[in-house]
């Protein structure tokens, strides 16, 4: 198996913690590639990492995908649960991460560009976007386990990507269930090993 990735990449950190939470990491191999390089087409005509081959050469993206393929296969448990309510909530709680995610990386570089009125806008807009999803996991928080579902693990990534790329934006403030929840589950093997570089 191999998967194109970037180091600084919060998907391709979920990915790396689903394959360490399975027990599969060691089977991947890495491919670090820019989404600029043409050599990563072939795998994903969006360019875009994390994009993953499987043994048998099927091309896998985004990384919900990725993520649900790794589940498939080998006998640790599951991380996405049956059909059922936890696998609702699972679904759900992925989604939010994912979202704290897709409002935070492209804020990344508006910040860098000149503040019009419409970019100023938009930063508030993806703001407020993150600011809702953390008082809806503060609220949950308690029932958070030890990473092991696809949600707990895209949240404990979208936290992780926040601390990385917005310090100057704290998000322990007011929410002090997900603080303790996190405080515990980012030493485990899934979030320690795979924390962020760049």
């Amino acid at each position: 198996m191999k998967l194109a990735y970037s180091p600084a990449s919060p998907y391709v950190r979920k990915v790396v913690a689903c394959a360490i939470a399975r027990g599969l990491d060691s089977s991947i191999e890495r491919w670090k590639v820019p989404t600029t390089d043409p050599a990563l087409l072939p795998v994903n005509p969006l360019s875009k990492v994390p994009s993953f081959l499987t043994d048998d050469g099927m091309a896998l993206y985004d990384s919900p995908v990725i993520c649900e393929y790794l589940d498939s296969i080998g006998d640790a448990p599951k991380l996405f649960p049956a059909p059922g309510p936890a696998r609702w909530t699972a679904l759900r709680q992925q989604a939010l991460g994912d979202g704290i995610m897709d409002a935070s990386q492209p804020r990344r570089r508006e910040v860098a560009l000149p503040q019009d009125q419409g970019r100023q806008e938009y930063i508030a807009l993806q703001q407020g976007k993150v600011a809702r999803a953390l008082d809806v996991l503060e609220a949950e928080a308690e029932s958070l386990g030890q990473l092991t579902t696809i949600g707990e693990i895209t949240i404990g990534c979208a936290l992780g990507y926040l601390d990385f790329r917005f310090p100057h934006e704290p998000w322990r403030p007011g929410h002090p269930k997900l603080e303790a929840w996190y405080a515990k589950v980012v030493a485990l093997p899934p979030l320690a090993q795979t924390m962020p570089v760049g």
